[in-house]
C-alpha cells in the first residue's frame, strides 16, 4: 500500500502514536474503525528500516564505530554514539545528529553515515544507551526514552555535542540536525551553547524557548512539513523571536509534507522534499563549519 492509500485520518493516529499519545493496540484498534482496510493502512505506516538504508556501514567512504564518553548531570555520567568518520586523516568539521523520540535507530545511524560520506565527523548519540539502548524497535525505544529524566537526556545531548567538537579529528566547528524530539533538541542546544554551536539546522521540532532566543549565536536553517500542526504553531512566535534578536535564520516548509517527511522508512517519507532538504543542510553546513 502506497502513501496515496492511507486515509488522512490514520495518518493522523500514526502521528499521535509516534509522539506516544497513544499506544500501539489503540493506534491500530482506531484505524481499523475508521475502514475497512485501516488495519492495513497501519500496517503499512510501520516503520521498515531493512529497505531503508543510502549508505551501508561497509560503504568505503567513511568508518563507523561506537564511542563511549562523559556525560556529567546526564541520566548516568557516560553516553554511547555511534560516530562516523570521512576516509581520511581530517580534521574534519563536526556534526552532531540526534534522533527522534525512539532512541537511535537504524535510520538516524543511515544520517549520521550520510553526513559523513558529505565530509563531516558526525555523531549519533544514543539517548538510550544509559538504560541499555536503542532495543531493535521503536514501540519499547519509545516508551524507554519516556521514561527517562528529559532534562538530563538533554544534557546528555549538550555533552554529546561538546564531545564531538572537540574530538581530535574535528576541526572545533559544530553543526547540529535532528528530527521531531531531535529537532526540538538542535533548538535547544542552540539557546544554551552560544558561540559552541556554529549552525543548527532542526527538521520539525519543537520551536525555542522564546525567552532564550537571545542566547543564540548559531544560524539556523529551519524545515517544516506542510501538513504538521503541531509543530507550525509554534512557528511564528519563534520566528518574530529570531528576528526580534537579530538571529541568522532561514525557514523553509516542504509542500505536500507531513511530519516525518524526511524519514524513508515509512509512507510519510516525500523523496523530493526530503532530497531537498538533505542537500541544503549539507550546503549549510559547509558554508558555516568548513
Amino acid at each position: 500500500m502506497n502513501a496515496n492509500n492511507i486515509n488522512d485520518q490514520v495518518y493522523d493516529l500514526y502521528d499521535e502514536y509516534c509522539h506516544g499519545r497513544i499506544d500501539r493496540r489503540q493506534f491500530f484498534e482506531r484505524a481499523a474503525a475508521l475502514a475497512a482496510t485501516g488495519v492495513a493502512m497501519a500496517n503499512a505506516l510501520m516503520p521498515n528500516y531493512a529497505d531503508a538504508q543510502e549508505v551501508l556501514f561497509t560503504d568505503e567512504r567513511i568508518k563507523a564505530t561506537w564511542v563511549n564518553y562523559a556525560s556529567p548531570g546526564g541520566n548516568s555520567g557516560e553516553m554511547r554514539g555511534y560516530l562516523v568518520q570521512p576516509v581520511g586523516e581530517g580534521p574534519f568539521p563536526a556534526v552532531l545528529v540526534m534522533h527522534e523520540n525512539r532512541g537511535l535507530n537504524p535510520y538516524v545511524q543511515d544520517v549520521a553515515r550520510r553526513a559523513a560520506v558529505a565530509g563531516f565527523l558526525a555523531l549519533a548519540p544514543d539517548g538510550l544507551s544509559t538504560i541499555g539502548g536503542y532495543p531493535g524497535n521503536d514501540d519499547e525505544g519509545r516508551a524507554m526514552q519516556r521514561s527517562l529524566d528529559h532534562a538530563k537526556l538533554q544534557q546528555d545531548m549538550v555533552n554529546s555535542a561538546r564531545y564531538v567538537r572537540t574530538h581530535e579529528l574535528s576541526n572545533g566547528k559544530l553543526g547540529a540536525t535532528g528530527f521531531c524530539w531531535g529537532g526540538g533538541t538542535t533548538n535547544f542546544l542552540a539557546t544554551e551553547m552560544g558561540d559552541e554551536l556554529a549552525a543548527g539546522a532542526p527538521f520539525y521540532g519543537r520551536a525555542a524557548d522564546t525567552e532564550k532566543v537571545g542566547n543564540i549565536e548559531a544560524a539556523l536553517l529551519v524545515h517544516y512539513a506542510e501538513d504538521d500542526p503541531r509543530v507550525n504553531a509554534m512557528r511564528e512566535e519563534f520566528e518574530a523571536a529570531l528576528t526580534e534578536h537579530s538571529v541568522s535564520y532561514e525557514m523553509h516548509t516542504y509542500p505536500g509534507t507531513r511530519h516525518g517527511f524526511h524519514n524513508y522508512s515509512t509512507p510519510r517519507y516525500n523523496p523530493e522534499a526530503a532530497g531537498l532538504a538533505w542537500e541544503r543542510t549539507m550546503a549549510f553546513f559547509h558554508k558555516h563549519l568548513d
